[in-house]
C-alpha cells in the first residue's frame, strides 16, 4: 500500500475509484466480496481506492472503524492508494482521526456536512481534523457554499489539505464560478474531478484538472482508465467514445440514486455480492434493480472486451 506523501503524480497516476463496501444480512463486513472487488479493479488497471460516500462512509459508527481500517490497509495490493474517508460531523472527524494517526495511510477525506455548517466553521474543523490526525486532509467540496475558496486555499498552503475534491453538480459543467475561483487559490493539478466520467473531459479541457474519481469503474475500470489515459495525452475524441460507454448507467444513477444504484450494480453485473446497505440508507427495490441488471452487465461485458483486445495488442 502506498504510505508516502500525497503528489500531484499520485492523484493523476489513476482514476480514483469510489467503490461500494460489502456487508453480510447481519451488516457485518464482508471482507470475501470487498476482496473480489478489489481485486477486480486492481485487474483493470486501477490503484487509488477512495471510500466514501460510495461506501456509505457517512453512517459507519466510530466503534467499527478501526475495524474496516485495518482490514482495507491489508485488502489492496502493495501498489495501491487507500483513501479512507472519514466524518462528516465534527465528532467523529475528530474521533476517527485520532484512529487514523495511527494508521499507514498517508491522507484521508473528510466527508463535507452542508448542514448545519459555515465556512468559517468547517475550516476551523478542518483544521482541527488534519492537526489531531497528524496528516493532511483531503477536501471534498460537494456544495458551494460548503467552504470559501479563500478558505481552500489557505488550508492548502498550511499543508494541512493535500488535495481537492471537487464534486459540485453542474447543468452545464463549463458554467462554474465557484471552481475558477476556487483555482485562483489551488492548483489545478490537485484539484480532482469528483463525478464520475460525465464531466470529466470538460473538467480536463477548460479547468485543467489532471484526475477524476468513478464509481462505474468499479464496473468497468479498464474503459475508465483508457478514457484517463486518453486526456491525459489529448486525445479528446478517444475519451468522448470511451465515456458513451459508460453514459446508460450514470444516467440510472442520476435517475435513482448514485450511491445505492452502483452498490446493486457490482452484484448485479456478477463482480461481487455488496449485500445489504448499512442504514440510513437501503438497497433499490425490484423493478429498479430490474432496469439496472442489464445495464451493469452489458458494461462489464464491453470492459471485459476491452480486456481482451489489450491482451491481444
Amino acid at each position: 500500500m502506498k504510505t508516502t506523501p500525497v503528489t500531484a503524480a499520485d492523484l493523476s497516476a489513476s482514476v480514483l475509484a469510489v467503490p461500494p463496501l460489502a456487508r453480510y444480512s447481519d451488516l457485518t463486513l464482508n471482507e470475501e466480496a470487498n476482496r473480489q472487488l478489489i481485486a477486480y479493479l486492481e485487474a483493470g488497471g486501477v490503484r487509488s481506492l477512495m471510500y466514501g460516500g460510495n461506501a456509505n462512509f457517512y453512517n459507519v459508527s466510530v466503534g467499527e472503524y478501526a475495524e474496516i481500517l485495518d482490514f482495507l490497509i491489508d485488502a489492496v495490493g502493495t501498489d495501491t492508494w487507500l483513501i479512507p474517508s472519514f466524518g462528516p460531523d465534527y465528532g467523529k472527524l475528530i474521533d476517527q482521526a485520532k484512529i487514523l494517526r495511527g494508521s499507514k495511510v498517508p491522507a484521508a477525506m473528510a466527508l463535507p456536512q452542508t448542514f448545519p455548517a459555515t465556512s468559517e466553521g468547517v475550516e476551523v474543523g478542518l483544521r482541527r481534523a488534519a492537526v489531531t490526525m497528524g496528516k493532511p486532509v483531503i477536501l471534498y467540496i460537494k456544495a458551494e457554499n460548503y467552504i470559501a475558496p479563500e478558505a481552500a486555499g489557505r488550508l492548502m498552503r498550511e499543508g494541512l489539505v493535500c488535495a481537492v475534491k471537487y464534486g459540485t453538480v453542474r447543468a452545464d459543467p463549463a458554467q462554474d464560478e465557484y471552481l475558477k475561483r476556487l483555482l485562483d487559490h489551488v492548483d489545478p493539478a490537485l484539484v480532482i474531478s469528483g463525478i464520475g466520467e460525465r464531466p470529466a473531459i470538460v473538467h480536463f479541457q477548460k479547468f485543467g484538472l489532471r484526475s477524476f474519481t468513478s464509481g462505474s469503474v468499479c464496473v468497468a475500470p479498464r474503459g475508465s482508465m483508457a478514457m484517463l489515459a486518453a486526456l491525459q495525452r489529448g486525445d479528446v475524441a478517444e475519451a468522448e467514445r470511451l465515456r458513451e460507454a459508460y453514459l446508460p448507467l450514470e444516467d440510472l444513477r442520476d435517475g435513482i440514486s448514485p450511491i445505492r444504484t452502483l452498490h446493486d450494480a457490482v452484484t448485479l453485473a456478477g463482480i461481487a455480492d455488496m449485500g445489504p446497505m448499512l442504514p440510513l440508507m437501503s438497497v433499490l427495490g425490484p423493478e429498479q434493480r430490474a432496469r439496472v441488471k442489464p445495464v451493469a452487465q452489458a458494461l462489464k461485458d464491453w470492459d471485459s472486451g476491452l480486456a481482451k483486445a489489450q491482451a491481444a495488442e
